[in-house]
């Protein structure tokens, strides 16, 4: 997708053998995550699923990280949205704090949750794509034209007018990552996205993700170890016993 791109390798391992916090890629990072924790369970069963983990994204930036199931992929992400609170250990988006500007955090990240959950069976492609344009803050005189543009780039005009329910599961993903892309983020997090996407679904997210780092967007991409990944990162990790590491 970006021919500048390139994978970092090498794990680094603390003394205590276990692979040491990933270092922050940049002093000016678009999204900080520091010092991570997160469990679950309580008292004798209470265990980490997130170990101390530091990461740094900085613009124009696609970050790749992979893991086995449970290993703390999705967690980490539900906390970068804002879901989920970590246990310990902050994240800002823009130099913005959740808390602290719920509203203008939320404006600059988009998510996409693994599966194929969060759409309404009744509702057509283009009244899912207005509605969520509603909730995502944006501009009224924005809605339309940015709902009509979503089904152009996803190649989603022809079904515009078909429910929910009526859509294969690779095209109820493409309407679930125009909703994703729809308000223009500046961050994305995207879990497993290229679940049930064909060759031509593939390449509309690849075009999409391409438009985003252009604009000065990033990118943290999660999948499951062994998939085959369609586009270039700049940093390829891998979470393992709730850390960061170098892939």
């Amino acid at each position: 997708m970006r021919g500048d791109a390139a994978l970092s390798t090498g794990a680094v391992v603390n003394e205590s053998g276990y692979p040491a916090a990933v270092e922050p890629a940049s002093a000016a990072a678009l999204v900080s995550f520091a010092g991570i924790w997160r469990h679950w369970g309580r008292g004798s069963k209470r265990w980490a699923v997130l170990r101390d983990v530091n990461l740094e994204v900085a613009a124009g930036t696609a970050i790749s990280i992979v893991g086995g199931n449970g290993a703390g992929k999705t967690t980490l992400l539900r906390i970068g949205t804002g879901i989920l609170a970590p246990d310990r250990g902050d994240v800002s988006i823009d130099g913005l704090s959740c808390e602290g500007s719920w509203r203008e955090y939320h404006k600059r990240v988009g998510y996409l949750s693994a599966g194929d959950r969060g759409l309404y069976a009744r509702l057509s492609v283009r009244a899912h794509l207005e509605y969520w344009a509603r909730v995502s803050f944006m501009a009224r005189a924005d809605r339309k034209p940015a709902a009509e543009d979503a089904l152009i780039r996803f190649e989603l005009a022809p079904l515009a007018s078909r429910r929910a329910d009526r859509l294969s599961q690779g095209q109820r993903q493409r309407l679930r990552l125009a909703l994703t892309f729809l308000h223009r983020p500046k961050v994305l997090f995207l879990d497993e996205p290229r679940n049930s996407l064909d060759a031509d679904g593939l390449a509309v997210l690849n075009t999409a993700v391409s438009e985003l780092l252009g604009r000065g967007g990033c990118v943290i991409w999660c999948s499951p170890v062994g998939e085959e990944q369609p586009i270039v990162f700049d940093r390829a990790l891998i979470i393992e016993d709730g850390r960061l590491r170098s892939a």
